[in-house]
């Protein structure tokens, strides 16, 4: 199943490329993969640490800096060919990448930074099981904080643990765990939106609208779903971070389910999150393929 599953990315990765200057339409690339738009998007993040839209657009950045650096091509029809539609907007992107101007990448010498083509390969390890349960669960209210990130550049891994640090250290989150119904309080990935890089992030806790009204806090609905649970044992944050990587490297390869679009939850239980002995749990919303 795994060597299907690495067929079918590299189908994806192929047309991809084939469609460089072409509009991005990721529904054509997920069904190049057998997958979802938002299940081929989602682990294609999770893999890689770029989303679809950030390759496509560096890749383009890169031929079109070869095109520049190798042909008397103008800079406008540069910029139409790879998708940009002025002048303005591919140069501002294209100094983004490289720190120079599109004219200048025809100087002699210049430093061009080039973004390669992704390769997947197939790694068998089997030296360690990886223990989940599937987890019927009715919809449920969650209370809590919020902020709105962006994947662009993995803006995400800088800004999550900020969010953290700052509702850690005013007593938000202390806040937020006394006013829910169970003491875990849950790190909750939502919204997400693919075409626009970005995605909410909410620290919260199981709760009603009523309570979270009268705190001031944000109250969302988890819809009801199909939940793949995976524990993570040991010293936050390497524990939960190693059981990501291995639940989109290893789990949805191998197994029959991909993931259904709906919210991702970190459930924190109490305890001291620096032992060797802690216990976390990541939620996967999940559907049969």
């Amino acid at each position: 199943m795994r060597l299907e599953w690495l067929l079918r990315i590299k189908n994806a990765l192929d047309l991809m490329e084939e469609r460089m200057q072409q509009p991005l339409d990721i529904d054509e690339i997920a069904k190049a993969a057998y997958s979802s738009p938002f299940h081929f998007q989602r682990m294609f993040h999770m893999l890689t640490g770029v989303t679809v839209a950030e390759y496509v657009r560096k890749r383009r950045l890169t031929l079109a800096a070869q095109e520049l650096s190798l042909s008397t091509t103008k800079v406008l029809d540069v910029a139409f060919k790879y998708g940009y539609d002025s002048p303005e907007s591919f140069s501002k992107a294209f100094r983004k990448v490289h720190g120079i101007s599109p004219s200048e990448a025809r100087s002699p010498g210049v430093n061009l930074k080039a973004f390669p083509r992704i390769t997947f390969h197939l790694s068998l390890k089997g030296d360690q099981d990886m223990n989940y349960k599937i987890v019927e669960k009715a919809a449920f209210t969650v209370i809590g904080k919020s902020i709105q990130v962006t994947t662009k550049d993995g803006e995400n891994f800088r800004e999550i643990p900020k969010f953290w640090d700052e509702l850690n250290a005013d007593g938000t989150s202390d806040r937020i765990q006394a006013l829910g119904t169970s003491e875990d309080i849950l790190g909750i990935c939502l919204d997400f939106k693919h075409g626009e890089e970005k995605f909410t992030y909410l620290i919260a806790a199981e709760g009603s609208e009523d309570v979270a009204a009268s705190n001031g806090l944000d109250a969302r609905t988890i819809p009801a779903a199909t939940w793949a649970v995976f524990t993570s044992i040991g010293p936050m944050p390497h524990s939960i971070q190693k059981v990501w990587q291995r639940i989109f490297q290893e789990w949805f390869p191998a197994s029959n389910y991909e993931h259904s679009g709906g919210p991702e939850l970190e459930v924190y239980m109490m305890g001291d999150s620096r032992a060797e002995d802690y216990r976390c749990e990541v939620w996967i919303p999940v559907m049969k393929k």
